[in-house]
């Protein structure tokens, strides 16, 4: 099995177009300047002992160059040694809620930020545990299907952010359902959902999804982000306070009510996110009481690495490019 920097090999694919278009400019302005010299006759036995042959072969030993070197830095890896790893664990979907009304700062350093802290608390302790992501707002999307490289599901979160759905509102049923549609629809049983938002937006369809998710034996963990309180949203870009069409200030307040109902038709668990640590233990203890599946991974270890002889192989052609001539030898 074979692994490499899939970013590098794509900007090779992008420049060898670029190489193309410059080998052809280069051809246009060397006949340019043959016509513009003066007589062709004369023009002809000037240059007799260039060979445009030559000078494509140079070109393609460049290119050839170019693209081993980018797949040296790629740095390709075979993996030499493979260790299954089993372990006991379940599924878990996380939708994280991400609408404007996530930036109020009723709990700081404001309500997104808190729920991103929690996110990641909850995937340092599910170490077992298959994760996958739904960011969400006016649309949802799959951030990160299910996994059990939980790093890169740190990243996905941090990531998380108001841009990462540029559509306002709370879709919470529809955000619910991509999490439904990621799990394994054989099982009825090793599966779970986070809901994590402050359900502001009423989504009537949110409850007949959660119906739904119970009868496919998904247990539906809601936790609420904000105070009964409120606060005002600040727009990060302009700084001003959201108003309504009157004028006055839009106060947003967590939903418990549709949250808590959630949580009761998904046979899970309600709470309010205060504090982290506590909300990180009630929910990781909901899930330590379901039955749990056994997960099969492949740990790969002792990766030998080919970029030196990459590397190597395109410098030996930029060499021997250098040292090859552009111009024919005359016969004598």
């Amino acid at each position: 099995m074979f692994r490499f920097e899939h970013t590098i090999l794509l900007l090779v694919l992008v420049l060898i177009p670029v190489f193309v278009l410059l080998y052809w400019a280069v051809i246009r302005w060397k006949k340019r300047i043959v016509s513009r010299i003066g007589d062709p006759v004369l023009v002809k036995q000037l240059i007799s002992n260039y060979s445009p042959a030559r000078f494509r072969w140079k070109f393609i030993m460049v290119v050839i160059a170019f693209v081993l070197g980018a797949i040296g830095l790629a740095n390709l890896q075979r993996a030499d040694q493979i260790a299954q790893i089993n372990r006991q664990g379940v599924d878990v979907m996380i939708a994280l809620d991400v609408s404007k009304s996530m930036l109020a700062e009723d709990i700081q350093p404001n309500r997104l930020q808190r729920a991103k802290l929690l996110v990641n608390k909850l995937i340092d302790e599910l170490d077992n545990d298959k994760i996958g992501l739904v960011v969400f707002a006016g649309r949802a999307y799959l951030q990160m299907p299910l996994t059990s490289d939980h790093s890169a599901a740190k990243m996905y979160v941090n990531a998380a952010s108001t841009a990462s759905v540029p559509t306002q509102g709370t879709v919470i049923g529809e955000a619910l359902q991509i999490c439904n549609n990621a799990f394994d629809k054989e099982q009825k049983k090793f599966k779970a959902v986070i809901l994590i938002s402050d359900g502001e937006d009423h989504d009537e369809k949110a409850v007949e999804i959660a119906k739904t998710m119970a009868e496919d034996g998904v247990l539906l963990h809601t936790i609420g982000v904000g105070t009964s309180s409120g606060a005002q949203i600040i727009d990060p870009d302009t700084k001003e306070v959201k108003k309504n069409a009157d004028g006055t200030p839009v106060i947003t307040r967590v939903n418990e009510k549709e949250l808590m109902d959630l949580a009761v038709t998904g046979n899970g668990s309600f709470q309010l996110l205060a504090d982290a640590d506590a909300a990180v233990s009630r929910v990781l203890k909901e899930i330590d009481g379901m039955e749990k599946k056994t997960i099969n991974d492949n740990s790969l270890l002792n990766y030998r690495s080919f970029f030196p002889w990459f590397l190597g192989a395109a410098i030996l052609i930029l060499i021997l490019e250098l040292l090859y001539p552009e111009r024919k030898s005359l016969a004598v």
